[in-house]
C-alpha cells in the first residue's frame, strides 16, 4: 500500500455510508484509515470512527484525533468563517 493514508471525507449522506467506505478500504488491505469532516458532520464521522472500532472491526483502533479550525471564504458575500475540522486516524 502507499504512504499517503486512506481517507474517508465525511458529508451529509447516513453514517452507514461511511462506515462502509471504511470497511471497504479495511478489506483492500489499507493499514490506516483517516475519517474527517468539518462542522456540523464532526458529530457523525466520530460515529462513524465508534461504529467501525466496537461494531464491526474489533483490531482496528483508533490511532489519533486531531481537531483544528479552518477559514472558510464565503463566494457570495466574501466573508471568512471559521469551520472546526476533525481527523480520526483509525488502524489496524
Amino acid at each position: 500500500m502507499s504512504e499517503t493514508p486512506n481517507v474517508v471525507l465525511v458529508g451529509k449522506k447516513p453514517v452507514m455510508n461511511y462506515v462502509l467506505a471504511c470497511l471497504t478500504l479495511f478489506q483492500n488491505d489499507a493499514k490506516e484509515v483517516v475519517v474527517k469532516a468539518r462542522g456540523r458532520a464532526i458529530s457523525k464521522a466520530v460515529d462513524v470512527a465508534q461504529i467501525v472500532a466496537r461494531r464491526f472491526l474489533n483490531d482496528v483502533k483508533i490511532k489519533n484525533i486531531n481537531i483544528d479550525t479552518e477559514q472558510v471564504k464565503n463566494e457570495q458575500t466574501g466573508m471568512t468563517t471559521n469551520v472546526s475540522s476533525i481527523e480520526i486516524t483509525l488502524a489496524r
